[in-house]
């Protein structure tokens, strides 16, 4: 029922955002063909800026839909709307800067054709997709835009010519999009009950079958956005524009912020190669944009060759071993290898023939990997791009063992992850920024040499970005490390690189450095706790700084700089060339050293305690056997993190008590899973205290009751005395669904919280290992803790009275236990039984029934 029941709230869901994306296209066409009809040759219906910042709100909501559509189901709806919201979002931008005169109206036309180009082959590769899918609305959708942009274009050459017809093409969306939009809506709205033909939900074959697509759509949205960089630099080489100006700005720096936007995306697929592949050539257009936004004061900066030297050995290796994806995928990333040489080949870079000429094959290479991957993704029969050569080529090498790509590859000691491993794509950006910063820039204007996009968006935006992805990790370290020499590569690059230096070198400079150095000792200290790369990482970098400090105090010696950048350089190379090969092959692996200084408890416990996502059966079955065997372990529950042992294993009991240090006022309390595991010892208890544990668990309150020799049954033999206090213990059933089902595979648990007594408590998994340390046998992950607030412990030693007391009012507040429990007594009164004990009448009327034996009881005796 749960599986029917989350199928059926995916379906909504995925309508709703459906509807989100499809009427915003709608919304968005309408916009157009008003001002289409609209506007005449002389004058234009709705004003450039206007127009503009309607099309960019557009564009938003197109990017939220199709995002909050990508990795579940609907791979090519999201592939439209994130590809119509790019071309939105470019011409929103283009028609701003017309507006504010930016670009004069003459110009308009070179700013349009580029981009407008490359969308149009990019939505009819969408649209004859859609038509292999059998999806007429995304065809109609795709082919009327792509349609509408040829006209546009064509009334940007001939000044009239085409307005009326593109008008006519967003008509057509319009109507295709009013219809489905508002069907899908209507369906959201009424669960299902009305819906228009043609617009019902997918299926839970469908939807399962789209799942399972990988991150095709992410990687269909980059390469078109590829596609509309590489026809941005090649249109100056045909002579469709003049050359590469400040129009076109907007479509380069809206490739680049797209392809940001599908990196994260990336990582959440668990591609890490695709993230770092598409993080690299976000970078060129960024590059490029900043190159085309100088023209506008007449710069034409030169590229430094060290760094596109660097940039093209780092793009090979990554080509090389993409080939595991596929063959065709590493074939496409050469071209990428020869547009850097192309660059350190010519001073003008992205000014120059040659180079425009490399991307004018990137146009083409990238069309043709759109048109392979949008088929694949839509049609059942693929087109081979090798996918098992790199496999069946490492299978016969008998010293190298590849390493099983799939989501567990990602996965981290200290519980589990919905993202990638990062460090590939940080690492590089470090190579970047550093080899950057070695190009001599003298006493001539900054503005005048090509650094300050590698410096601020390599080592600033994308460093940033590895940062958070590797916070999401649980990766403390790594996310510090990164975001702090993000920012740090982000301010020195704005401040030195950026014309903001100027003759402000002194004490002021300096005291922002000396504080970055401050943090970078605090970085270097906790790296030795790391292993001896990472140390050597830490203190490269610090001497970079030691370099800054002296610049920004006029006392660099001649050589330093250039010299620690190079060594950190190769620093940072060595990490990148580590970490995808180890991601690759299981043996043999690049060493990064052992720990300098080792505590215990620290190092992730890979060989001594295993961290398993709670979201797993296979998981759960896995610490239960652990804990039938007599280990110890962290549970998450419906408040914070607990240590639990077996009852029936005495020894495990008598350990979690001594691991916790317990102090003799906060004894031990056992959990079950339900009130029908007290049944061997149910005549020994209150029918009344029966009656309340029916109606109030499972629940966050625990009761106390008092301590009998009903509990010897349970297995606890001398290890009971450290279960509640020699008159009473705690018993509760956790409002939590591993947690039971965990209790229900092992029998009764004795329980306590996940940290030294006098601690604050455990309110996530990595926190259980890093204060019990190796003593702990397993930690099931469940991420944060519901609920930082401890369970409602309720006195129910002298529950026949009719009363009831209060030790500790927590989750549950006590008007809704006292409501509880009066509803209990009402229908105790009434003589209504517990509906946990139903016996057979005819069996047990003259009888008395016997507590079954250890051994006859399935849920103590088997476990289960």
């Amino acid at each position: 029922m749960s599986t029917e029941g989350d199928t059926t709230a995916m379906a909504l869901s995925g309508s709703l955002h459906i509807s989100v994306g499809i009427l915003s296209i709608g919304g968005g066409s309408l916009l157009l063909l008003v001002n289409g009809y609209g506007s005449t040759p002389e004058k234009d219906l709705v004003p450039h800026t206007a127009l503009g910042i309607l099309l960019l709100i557009t564009a938003a909501l197109l990017a939220y839909s199709g995002i909050r559509h990508s990795l579940s189901h609907g791979r090519l709806f999201s592939t439209l709307c994130l590809t119509v919201s790019a071309l939105w979002c470019g011409s929103g931008l283009v028609y701003i800067l017309g507006g504010q005169r930016v670009i004069q109206p003459t110009q308009l036309r070179f700013a349009f054709v580029p981009g407008l180009a490359a969308f149009i082959l990019a939505l009819l590769i969408i649209g004859i997709a859609a038509v292999v899918a059998k999806k007429a609305v995304l065809f109609l959708i795709a082919v009327g835009i792509s349609l509408a942009s040829a006209h546009q274009i064509a009334g940007l050459t001939a000044v009239g010519f085409g307005l009326y017809a593109t008008a006519a093409n967003y008509f057509l969306v319009c109507l295709v999009c009013l219809y489905f939009g508002s069907g899908r809506l209507l369906s959201v709205i009424t669960h299902g009950k009305v819906e228009l033909p043609g617009t019902g939900a997918k299926k839970k074959a469908e939807l399962k079958a789209e799942q399972n697509q990988g991150c095709n759509d992410a990687v269909s949205v980059s390469l078109a956005m590829n596609l509309l960089s590489a026809s941005v630099l090649a249109c100056p080489l045909l002579g469709v524009v003049p050359e590469l100006s400040v129009g076109h700005v907007p479509w380069l720096w809206t490739a680049g912020v797209f392809q940001l936007g599908m990196c994260i995306l990336f990582y959440r697929g668990m591609d890490m190669l695709a993230a770092t592949f598409y993080g690299f050539t976000s970078l060129f257009a960024f590059a490029e944009g900043y190159s085309a936004l100088l023209s506008f004061y007449s710069i034409r900066p030169y590229s430094p060759v060290p760094f596109p030297v660097v940039f093209s050995v780092l793009f090979f290796i990554l080509a090389l071993f993409s080939t595991q994806k596929d063959l065709l995928e590493g074939f496409y990333q050469l071209f990428f290898v020869a547009y850097s040489i192309a660059l350190a080949a010519q001073p003008q870079g992205f000014f120059q023939a040659g180079t425009q000429g490399v991307q004018a094959a990137i146009f083409v290479a990238s069309a043709c990997m759109l048109l392979i991957t949008t088929f694949n993704m839509a049609s059942s029969t693929k087109i081979p791009t090798g996918q098992s050569c790199f496999k069946a080529l490492v299978g016969r090498m008998q010293s190298v063992t590849l390493r099983a790509h799939d989501k567990e590859l990602h996965t981290p000691y200290l519980g589990y992850s919905k993202y990638a491993d990062a460090e590939v794509l940080g690492h590089a950006s470090n190579v970047l920024a550093t080899f950057a910063i070695t190009a001599t820039v003298g006493s001539q204007n900054p503005l005048f040499v090509l650094i300050l996009p590698w410096v601020v968006m390599a080592g600033g935006a994308l460093e940033l970005l590895c940062g958070a992805v590797a916070f999401a990790r649980g990766k403390t370290f790594e996310s510090t490390v990164f975001i702090l020499y993000g920012v740090m590569w982000t301010v020195w690059g704005l401040t030195r690189y950026g014309g903001l230096y100027g003759e402000t070198r002194g004490l002021n400079i300096a005291v922002g450095i000396i504080t970055f150095l401050v943090f970078n000792i605090l970085v270097t200290a906790a790296a030795l706790f790391m292993n001896v790369a990472w140390f050597v990482y830490a203190f490269t970098f610090h001497l970079i700084l030691i370099s800054f400090l002296l610049d920004a105090m006029g006392s660099l010696p001649y050589g330093y700089d250039i010299g620690v950048t190079i060594i950190f350089g190769l620093v940072s190379f060595y990490f990148f060339l580590a970490h995808i090969f180890n991601s690759t092959f299981k043996s043999p692996q690049i060493p990064l050293g052992n720990p300098i200084i080792k505590l215990t408890g620290a190092g992730g416990g890979a060989a001594v305690c295993p961290h398993l996502p709670a979201r797993k059966a296979t998981s759960v079955l896995q610490i239960a056997e652990i804990m039938k065997n007599g280990g110890i372990c962290g549970m998450p529950t419906d408040t914070v993190y607990v240590l639990v042992a077996a009852c029936n294993r005495p020894d495990a009991v008598i350990k979690a008590y001594k691991v916790k240090k317990q102090a003799e006022d906060r004894p031990m309390s056992m959990w079950i899973s339900s009130v029908k595991q007290l049944e061997p010892v149910r005549h020994l208890l209150s029918p009344l205290l029966l009656d309340f544990m029916e109606a109030a668990w499972p629940s966050s309150i625990s009761m106390v009751i008092p301590r009998g020799p009903w509990m010897e049954i349970f297995g606890l033999g001398d290890a009971a005395k450290h279960i509640g206090t020699p008159q009473s213990i705690a018993i509760r059933n956790p409002d939590c669904s591993v947690a039971t089902h965990l209790i229900g595979l092992v029998g009764p648990i004795a329980v306590t919280s996940a940290n030294p007594t006098g601690e604050a408590d455990t309110t996530h998994h990595n926190q259980v290992y890093a204060k019990l340390g190796n003593k702990v046998d397993g930690v099931l992950c469940d991420g944060p803790s519901p609920e930082n607030i401890a369970s409602t412990v309720v006195d129910c030693t002298k529950i026949e009275t009719g009363q009831i007391g209060f030790f500790r009012v927590g989750l549950i507040p006590k008007s809704k236990v006292l409501q509880i429990f009066e509803e209990v007594q009402r229908r105790h009164r009434q003589g209504q039984t517990n509906p946990a004990f139903q016996y057979d009448m005819e069996e047990s009327e003259n009888s008395t029934p016997c507590p079954p034996s250890l051994e006859e009881n399935p849920v103590l005796g088997n476990g289960s």
